[in-house]
Parts: structure tokens; sequence; C-alpha cells
């Protein structure tokens, strides 16, 4: 008799490559790639649950994804096997046994996320985990737009028009600027429950604009959050400058 074990993984991936972390009929997708290496490995079929569906291109250092399978291997065994025959994009970190009620979705405290910005033209190695921002920029102005979006807000404008879900609001929790001098980088960190698609991308592409722009002001997004309309002229910063960091849950 075979019983069945629940799986916790923590996966880092580069997203350049990937429309994404959902499985998709005819574009690579994290999950697909996944769950192909799964069966390549062990000839069985899995289909890998993931706590953030990452868009195209946006990577990952702390995915939590869950998996169900009867393999009678040890966690340290089956992370080994499974790891060998995933692309160098992708890399399973730990893989624990968990209790079968165990869902990626449900329990989260807050998801942290970073974005990475370049104001000089970066190495060649690292220019695909960010993005290069070659207009001045005022950082103070950019510290004081970020922090516009801090708190419980309707969100309506800063999603992709083709988030349709009627729940929109959203609350960050904190948003901090952190400067890297090895890199010549801006990190922004930010940690909130749950995020609507594309928002966070347009939210760092409004306040880069708003620092960036004298016909701008703060005032701008105020106006712009109150309309409830995603269809604005401020702009969406790209994918390749995001990174899910980590995943923290509940303990009780």
């Amino acid at each position: 008799m075979t019983i069945m074990k629940t799986y916790k993984l923590i996966v880092s991936y580069d997203g350049s490559d990937y429309y994404g972390w959902q499985a998709q009929t005819h574009r690579p997708s994290v999950a697909s790639a996944l769950n192909n290496a799964f069966k390549r490995a062990f000839k069985k079929e899995i289909s890998v649950l993931g706590a953030s569906r990452t868009d195209a291109g946006v990577h990952a250092l702390g995915q939590v994804v869950r998996v169900k399978t009867d393999l009678p291997m040890t966690p340290e065994k089956l992370r080994w096997a499974w790891n060998n025959v995933l692309p160098p994009s992708i890399m399973i970190r730990s893989l624990q046994l968990v209790e079968d009620s165990f869902n990626p979705f449900c329990s989260v405290l807050y998801k942290i996320y970073y974005y990475h910005i370049f104001l000089e033209r970066p190495l060649p190695f690292v220019q695909q985990y960010g993005y290069y921002y070659p207009y001045p920029l005022d950082i103070q102005v950019f510290k004081k737009a970020l922090h516009f979006f801090v708190g419980t807000h309707d969100f309506s404008s800063f999603r992709s028009s083709e988030d349709v879900r009627e729940d929109t609001v959203r609350t960050i929790d904190a948003i901090t600027l952190e400067y890297n001098r090895r890199y010549k980088m801006y990190r922004v960190i930010i940690k909130g429950q749950k995020f609507l698609r594309h928002m966070i991308r347009r939210m760092i592409g409004a306040s880069l604009a708003i620092a960036s722009r004298p016909d701008l002001s703060v005032k701008t997004l105020e106006i712009v959050m109150k309309k409830c309309n995603p269809s604005h002229t401020l702009p969406n910063a790209p994918a390749q400058g995001l990174l899910l960091y980590k995943i923290i849950y509940r303990t009780t």
C-alpha cells in the first residue's frame, strides 16, 4: 500500500526565460519545468502548487511550493534527484515533509518582494536582475512616493487591466529603500500579505516617474488612486527588476 505524502519546497528561479510561474500549454513556465523534471526523474506525474503566481520575467529566491507524492524516498534524496534534472535556472533550496493539510495559499502572514533599480549602467552579468533607469532621479521624492502606498488602499488603479477581481483593497505593511554600493543599485523592499497582478511594478514605475518628472508630484498619485482606474499614463516598471524574496507564514 502506497502512502501519499505532502512536501513543502522553497524554490529559487531566474524568471528571464519563463512566462511566469503558472503552467501553460504552449509556453515555458516555472511550474511546468518542475512538473516535467519530476516526470523525467521519477516517471510519475505531479502538479506543483506555488504560493505566488509570479509574472513573466519575475525572479524568486523564496517561492513556496506544495507537492504531493507517494515516492518512497527521504526528502534529502528526493530533492537531490529532482534538482539534478532541473534546468540551471531553477533550484529547489529545501524540501521537507509537512502535514497533509498544508496549503501554500493559506496562513500567509506576509510576503517580501525586492525591486532592484540601477541608476548607472550595470555589469552584464547582473543587468537581467534589475531595471536600468537612465534618467535623473530625486531619491527623496522617490522615497515619499513609495511611502504613499504604505497602508490599506483600494489599488484598482495600480493593477493590471487584465486583473478583473472585485476585491482590490490591499495592505502594504512597509516599503523601505536601501542602496547597494557594490552594484550601485537601489533595492526597494515591499512587505505585504497579498498583491494584485502587476501591482508592485505599477507602484514602482509610478514612483520613478514622480521622482524624475517635474510635471508630476505625490499629489498625482493621490488623484490616480482615487479614480480606481488602471487606464492611466503612469508607467509600469519592467519585470526583470522584481524578485520574490521570502514568504512568512503564521505559526499556531
